[in-house]
């Protein structure tokens, strides 16, 4: 609540007028009772003495107006004109690749599903559907950083928006780290999560902005060379991750195959079994369990708790790793001169319809139909990307790895993973430049061609699932990557979008409230993948248990087959388990347990094109020049 409060506080106050140099007068609009606060910076003589006077700003109003500290303001990092803008991309590159590790969520699936049984999920490992909910968290967060930041962030420039960036990012990793030790899943929605989300926001949004200055020239090109480094940052992190899984895991204890131990259940369906220190709960690892796991462990029955997936050091390491490549990113980010212009630029007089010849601010583009048809376009596009990017690994490996298990090894998901996000980047500097040529609304337009491919990906799996073969597996895998490509063009394109429907001067505020469209995509799109894959698994479950005489199954799990919800649940019954009981000749469900998202993830994109295709150019009673301005401040 009390960030909240804070960001609420910050967003409140907006400057009215430029100053805090050459003598300018700011004044502040406060949030309470509609006060204006007006502070002069030009200090005569007797103003420069030890004792603040009362009408002098204290470092609480110079912080909100993103003026103090003075070396992390605007003010501080304003180029010289003779500046080479292309010198203030490799800094933006530093940010954006740090916080582009949050698309490699999917590498951490596994590792969190399995935190106590490492091997295999126990009784009390959190499910796919409680993790995934933590990736939308940091996305939610991320919403309400750019709504509430935003405006604040624009004023106070990259390098302050940067550093509160690195502060929060790494902070993320360092309690995420200690909620996997603590195995908190609350600890870990307020690392990964609160913290990350913030991170992920404060990161991601003034570099923009600011490159689209260096490059007004080129706005498509200038948001796809940053948001390029944005994408490229998870195809980096998915192998240093999975090192740095492999690297830290501790194998659990091995107790012997199943038929040597003597397995025994609680009430709860919990599987326990005697070892040296007296009664413990084991989990059982069949074939399909130890594929994704590191090192050659035999089948059978190991103790829950007594290993580590590696993922609490893994954490820890990139936090320290992250927050010193964002500082240094931090340190390096310039703003173009207010008189500066590249040579032999002219701004042109478009003749497009689609390119605002006047301003709107963000306060007014909140009023217009553009904005909210602009936000449906982008979260109907972004649950299909935030859905495929929440469980890239574990939907490769659940679709494919059973049935091609020389192909689709951990080494090969993590490839996928790389491959995705690579596809994320290229996709954000490509479609982002196509659209200088083709236009922002056309270029949303070919985005819709994912709905074809989200429908064909269940015809695709169901055939693998019948007649297992490795083209069904290249078609899924070249299919999400065009699809990536689009959800990596709809946000490179989005600045330069804005741009041309409101204006250049409140793009940026803009733009993060418009990201808030990412952020419902975040909490949409992974927690419906959540809901139907569990559906769908129970649903499997039932039909596998089915084919089972009541006697094999109560022999295997020591249960009758009347406590199969309570078996379930505990994770002592699961399909790769069944499938070693079931007659020789029945299908492995499991390749078509995302059928039903892709279905979904086709519904939305379908949403998005309708919603694209109203966008029209904006009234011209919203424009600033016929719009009430902002009061003067006051004289006294």
């Amino acid at each position: 609540m009390l960030c909240l409060r804070v960001c609420t506080h910050l967003h409140r106050w907006r400057p009215i007028e430029k100053g805090w140099q050459g003598g300018g007068v700011t004044a502040f609009r406060s949030p309470h009772q509609g006060q204006i606060r007006a502070a002069s910076t030009q200090r005569s003589t007797d103003e420069e003495s030890p004792t603040s006077t009362p009408d002098e700003p204290g470092n609480f109003t110079k912080f909100v107006a993103g003026e103090w500290p003075r070396a992390f303001s605007k003010a501080a990092i304003t180029a010289p004109m003779d500046f080479n803008r292309w010198l203030a991309v490799p800094s933006s590159f530093l940010v954006q690749l740090s916080i582009g590790s949050m698309y490699a969520f999917s590498m951490w699936n596994a590792p969190l599903t399995r935190d106590l049984g490492v091997v295999a999920a126990s009784s009390a490992d959190w499910s796919l559907s409680e993790v995934l909910p933590v990736f939308s968290t940091a996305a939610i967060s991320l919403g309400f950083t750019t709504f509430f930041l935003g405006p604040w962030a624009e004023r106070a420039g990259p390098r302050f928006s940067a550093i509160g960036a690195a502060v929060t990012y790494s902070s993320a990793f360092a309690i995420s780290s200690a909620a996997v030790q603590l195995h908190s899943l609350p600890l870990l929605h307020l690392g990964y999560g609160v913290l990350g989300g913030m991170g992920w926001g404060l990161g991601y949004i003034s570099p923009v902005s600011t490159l689209m200055r260096w490059f007004p020239d080129r706005r498509g090109l200038a948001t796809g060379l940053g948001l390029t480094a944005f994408g490229a940052g998870a195809a980096l992190a998915a192998p240093v991750i999975q090192y740095m899984l492999a690297a830290n895991f501790v194998a659990p204890d091995y107790l012997g195959t199943v038929a040597d131990v003597a397995i025994t259940l609680d009430s709860s369906g919990k599987m326990l079994a005697e070892t040296g220190a007296g009664v413990q709960e084991v989990v059982v690892a069949t074939t399909a369990d130890l594929k994704g796991v590191p090192g050659d462990l035999a089948e059978g029955v190991y103790v829950a708790g007594t290993g580590s997936t590696g993922a609490s050091t893994a954490f820890l390491t990139l936090a320290g790793a992250y927050g010193a490549s964002m500082l240094v990113g931090a340190a390096g980010n310039r703003t173009p001169h207010p008189d500066w212009k590249p040579a032999g630029w002219t701004p042109p007089s478009e003749d497009s319809a689609m390119i605002a010849k006047n301003d709107v601010d963000h306060v007014t583009a909140l009023k217009t139909p553009q904005f909210y048809l602009l936000w449906t376009a982008v979260m109907g596009n972004a649950v299909a990307g935030m859905t495929l990017l929440s469980a890239a690994k574990t939907t490769m490996g659940d679709v494919f790895g059973a049935a091609l298990p020389a192909v689709v090894t951990g080494a090969f998901t993590t490839k996928y993973v790389a491959g995705l996000s690579s596809a994320n980047s290229a996709g954000r500097l490509g479609w982002s430049a196509f659209s200088d040529y083709l236009g922002r609304k056309n270029t949303y337009f070919l985005f819709g061609a994912g709905i074809p491919i989200a429908a064909s990906i269940p015809l695709m799996t169901s055939s693998f699932s019948e007649n297992p073969s490795t083209m069904p597996l290249y078609l899924f895998y070249g299919g999400t990557l065009v699809m990536i490509s689009f959800y990596g063009g709809l946000f490179s394109t989005l600045p330069a979008y804005i741009a041309d429907l409101f204006g250049q001067r409140h793009a940026g505020a803009i733009h993060g409230r418009v990201l808030t469209a990412w952020s419902a995509a975040a909490l949409v799109g992974p927690n419906m993948l959540g809901y139907l894959r569990e559906s769908s698994y129970d649903d499997a479950v039932r039909e596998l248990t089915s084919r089972l005489e009541p006697g094999t199954f109560e022999k295997a799990f020591g249960a009758p087959v009347e406590r199969l919800e309570a078996l379930v649940e505990a994770k002592t019954v699961t399909i790769p388990r069944l499938m070693e009981l079931v007659p020789v000749g029945t299908t492995d469900p499991t390749p078509i347990l995302y059928n039903t998202t892709m279905y979904g993830i086709g519904g939305m994109l379908s949403v998005a094109l309708l919603a694209n295709y109203l966008i029209s150019p904006i009234d011209p009673k919203f424009h600033m020049s016929n719009t009430k301005s902002t009061p003067e401040p006051s004289k006294e």
